[in-house]
């Protein structure tokens, strides 16, 4: 069976996170256009609550009704496999639907690492949906007691933490560093909520997991900890229907680009979200950056469509915001580059700052499904340096080689 519209232009947008929502959302500016979004979830899942879903004080969804603009066509359906020789996406359920563009924002992924013995088996992942639910009925199963182990200190591993530790449950948070993308101050400020919370906190640059056990985790130093349910928020990856799809991909899987999220293998195909890789140097996966692309690429495809010549990406970061529990929490000021400036907030201050980005998240994608062009983002000269500065990498590199020749 064959899906397509009978309108000019035929947009499928894969993936239905933040990139892709914007994306579907700002193709509605484009006159005689058909907009179908996939996505294999009824509803949208609003990936920085995770941590409080499985704490039970949020449930991480919204309606897609109350995301997308009334324009785009909502199919809940997986892609397998684009077939870009003939501009069609093959679905989970068997159906084969059509497109004269496609924008590709199947989002990220993370998983356990197969080195890691036991890992696979016993530790629990917390960047979906379903792993999220996951963590949390394993958790529902044992007493609050029960030792919990969180490994990896970024911005997740700092969340589940504490959202765990306020809930009273004893919580050891294992990394080599507490916040590593922030400042030294904002680091300070996180320490200190999560110890407030009672967690203990096991880091050093020789700190390293060598296996998980049902009922503890052993580090490299031969120390074994003991755990009850051992979260696991270390690495990220993405979905790999764009490398299985034979498109050129970065060795992370994402789609290679060009400035303008555009294939480099076929301009009718434009990338979005933390699944893009423009030049080869994808900014940092997160909502703040996701939402961007997403909006970036939409307009994108309408310049194609319009015979315009699409602008190259331009889009600076303002922070980074961490929750640690309901009450506490930091916001590190960044440079446009996102590299943290001296100047953060914590507190309960930083936990209302927080909370606030969370709510108007949500809040702007369906904005822009009302009023498609409204979607508005912070900008900055940064990305023309840093492809210079990669670009000069890469000369002293293959220098550096034709001499060792």
């Amino acid at each position: 069976m064959t899906e397509r519209t009978a309108q000019n232009t035929h947009v499928v947008v894969i993936g239905g996170g933040y990139a892709g929502v914007l994306a579907a959302n700002r193709l509605q500016n484009g006159s005689d256009v058909a907009v179908t979004l996939v996505n294999p979830r009824p509803q949208f899942v609003e990936r920085i609550r995770l941590h409080q879903m499985v704490a039970g004080n949020h449930g991480a969804t919204a309606d897609y009704d109350t995301v997308l603009g009334a324009g785009v066509r909502l199919l809940v359906d997986g892609a397998e496999c684009i077939d870009a020789d003939i501009r069609q996406v093959q679905l989970t359920s068997g159906a084969v639907l059509d497109y004269d563009y496609l924008i590709y924002a199947v989002g990220s992924t993370s998983g356990v690492p197969a080195s890691v013995p036991g890992a696979a088996e016993f530790a629990y992942p917390l960047s979906e949906f379903e792993q999220a639910q996951r963590l949390r009925a394993r958790l529902a199963d044992v007493p609050m007691s029960a030792p919990v182990v969180v490994v990896g200190g970024g911005l997740t591993g700092i969340e589940a933490a504490g959202e765990l530790a306020e809930q009273g449950r004893a919580v050891t948070l294992v990394t080599d560093v507490v916040g590593a993308s922030l400042g030294a101050g904002a680091r300070r400020s996180v320490i200190k909520a999560l110890t407030k919370l009672g967690v203990s906190i096991i880091d050093g640059p020789e700190i390293l997991v060598s296996g998980v056990e049902p009922d503890a985790i052993t580090l490299a130093d031969g120390n074994r900890i003991p755990s009850a349910v051992t979260v696991w928020t270390t690495g990220f990856g993405v979905p790999g229907l764009a490398a299985a799809s034979g498109l050129t991909t970065d060795e992370l899987g994402r789609l290679l680009t060009d400035e303008t999220l555009t294939s480099v293998d076929d301009d009718h195909i434009v990338a979005a979200g933390d699944a893009a890789a423009p030049s080869g140097l994808p900014l940092r996966m997160s909502c703040q950056s996701a939402g961007p692309l997403g909006v970036q690429a939409g307009n994108t495809v309408l310049a194609r469509i319009s015979g315009t010549e699409p602008e190259g990406i331009n889009q600076a970061f303002a922070g980074q915001c961490v929750s640690v529990g309901r009450n506490a929490g930091t916001v590190q000021l960044c440079h446009s580059d996102d590299s943290p400036r001296r100047v953060y907030i914590g507190g309960r201050t930083a936990a209302f700052v927080k909370e606030q980005v969370c709510r108007a998240t949500v809040t702007f994608l369906g904005k822009e499904g009302r009023k498609p062009g409204s979607y508005f983002w912070f900008k900055g000269e940064n990305r023309a340096r840093q492809l210079a500065e990669a670009q000069q990498e890469t000369l002293v590199t293959a220098d550096a080689r034709s001499k060792k020749i």
